[in-house]
C-alpha cells in the first residue's frame, strides 16, 4: 500500500499542465466512536471466562484529495487513518487481522503500529484517474461504482455492496477497476465496468444502460459477476411527490459444476416526506436462496464481503423508518428491520445534534433480538456515541 501511495503522489507532483482549471482540494473530517457491546449470550474466551460486555474504541481520521489538473482531468486519493483501542482488542486479537482485511484486487491497507489493547490502521478506498473526452468518460484505480437506487437494499450493486449496519462508513466500500461510461443524451447514458479480480471467480465485467422516460430513471444492466452471469434492472421516481423506487437482479451460474445457484433478489421501497418534515421510508426485500425458516448464520454484522446476490439470510425481510427535525440543529432517528418468517428483528434509534459549525454529536444504539439461530437473534446490542469535526 505504501508503494502505490508514493507511486500515485509523485504523479500528482510531476504532471504538469499550465490550464487554469488546476485546483488541488483536501477535506475530510476527524472523529471519535466510543463502542459499548453486550452479547446476546455470555462469550466464552476460556474454560473458567467469559465475557458479558465488551468496549471498544476508534479515532478516525478521513482525507479526501482532489487534484482538478485541466478540465478534463482529474486524479482522487481518498484514505481513513483509525486508532483503535479497548477491551475487544486484548481479548480478541483476531480483530487486528479483521479490520485490515482488503477485499480488493489490490491490497490497500496496513498496520501501521500495534500493542497489546490498541493498533493503528491506514487505508486507501479511493484511488483513480478520471478523464473525459466530450460524452466519453474513463475512470481508472478504486472508486466506488454506485449501480444501486434504494437506500436500503441494492441488488443491482453488483460491484460494491454494502451493510446498512456499518453505519460509520458514510462513503461505503470501492471497487479496484475501470468503469467507461458514454453519456447517449442530457439524461441517458451507458456504462461498463470491469472490476480486476484475482482469478474468474472473483472478476466482474457488466453494462447497463439508464434513461429518464417521464419523471421516472430507469436502468438495464447485465453481464458477468463473480461466479454467475447476472441480469437486472431499476427505477427511481415518484408517485404524488413520494418516492418511489425498486431493483431486481437474476444470478444465474456460469457452470454447473461451481457452487453457486440460481437466485432472484429483488427490492422496493417508497419514501415521502410529510409538511411538518416528518420523514417516512419503508422497503421490503425479497431473496430467493435465503431461508424461510430460522436465517442464523456465522455472518458478521459489518461483513465486508457482502453481495448482492446475498444481502440478507432469510427470504423476506421488512424494513420502516421515520425520522424528525426536532429543530434545526437537532434530530431523530429511528428504524426497523423485520425476518417476519423467523421473527427476528433489528431496532436502530438514533439521535443527532450540531453543536457548532462542522461538530456532530450523535449518540446510536443497534439492538438485534430473536430467538438463538434466528437472522439477528444472535448479535446482541450494542450503543454508540460519536463527535465529529468536518473540515
Amino acid at each position: 500500500m505504501k508503494k502505490f501511495a508514493i507511486i500515485f503522489l509523485l504523479i500528482l507532483i510531476f504532471i504538469q499542465d499550465n490550464s487554469q482549471a488546476q485546483k488541488l482540494t483536501l477535506n475530510g473530517y476527524i472523529k471519535d466512536l466510543g463502542m459499548y457491546y453486550k452479547p446476546a449470550f455470555p462469550i466464552q474466551v476460556s474454560e473458567t471466562d467469559s465475557l458479558d460486555f465488551l468496549f471498544l474504541n476508534q479515532i478516525h481520521n478521513r482525507l479526501n484529495i482532489r487534484w482538478y489538473a485541466t478540465n478534463s482531468l482529474t486524479f482522487a486519493l481518498e484514505a481513513r487513518n483509525r486508532l483503535f483501542f479497548g477491551q475487544m482488542i486484548r481479548r480478541f486479537p483476531d480483530y487486528e487481522s479483521m479490520v485490515n482485511n482488503d477485499e480488493g484486487y489490490f491490497n490497500l491497507g496496513t498496520i501501521i503500529a500495534s500493542g497489546e489493547s490498541w493498533f493503528l490502521h491506514s487505508a486507501i478506498d479511493r484511488a483513480f484517474v478520471d478523464y473525459t473526452l466530450d460524452k466519453w468518460q474513463f475512470t481508472v484505480g478504486r472508486q466506488r461504482i454506485n449501480w444501486g437506487v434504494n437506500l436500503v437494499w441494492n441488488p443491482n450493486d453488483i460491484f460494491n455492496s454494502f451493510s446498512y449496519f456499518d453505519f460509520d462508513y458514510e462513503e461505503r466500500p470501492g471497487t479496484d477497476g475501470v468503469k467507461i461510461q458514454y453519456y447517449t443524451g442530457v439524461t441517458s447514458s451507458a456504462q461498463l465496468v470491469y472490476k480486476i479480480g484475482r482469478n474468474n471467480n472473483e472478476t466482474a465485467v457488466a453494462g447497463m444502460y439508464r434513461f429518464l422516460q417521464g419523471s421516472t430513471d430507469f436502468q438495464f444492466l447485465g453481464g458477468w459477476a463473480g461466479k454467475d452471469y447476472v441480469l437486472g434492472g431499476g427505477w427511481s421516481g415518484d408517485i404524488k411527490g413520494g418516492g418511489f423506487r425498486g431493483e431486481l437482479s437474476y444470478f444465474i451460474p456460469r457452470k454447473n459444476d461451481n457452487g453457486s445457484e440460481q437466485a432472484f433478489v429483488a427490492s422496493v421501497s417508497g419514501d415521502y416526506t410529510l409538511k411538518n418534515s416528518l420523514y417516512l421510508h419503508t422497503a421490503i426485500l425479497f431473496n430467493s436462496i435465503g431461508k424461510t425458516g430460522d436465517a442464523g448464520g456465522d455472518r458478521g454484522i459489518f461483513n465486508q464481503d457482502l453481495s448482492a446476490k446475498m444481502l440478507s439470510l432469510g427470504m423476506c425481510n421488512l424494513f420502516g423508518q421515520i425520522s424528525f427535525p426536532f429543530t434545526p440543529l437537532f434530530s431523530g432517528n429511528f428504524a426497523v428491520i423485520m425476518n417476519p418468517l423467523d421473527q427476528s428483528s433489528f431496532l436502530g434509534p438514533s439521535l443527532t445534534y450540531s453543536i457548532g459549525n462542522n461538530w456532530e454529536i450523535m449518540v446510536n444504539g443497534q439492538y438485534f433480538l430473536g430467538r438463538s439461530g434466528t437472522e439477528y437473534g444472535d448479535y446482541g446490542q450494542a450503543i454508540y456515541g460519536r463527535l465529529k469535526w468536518s473540515f
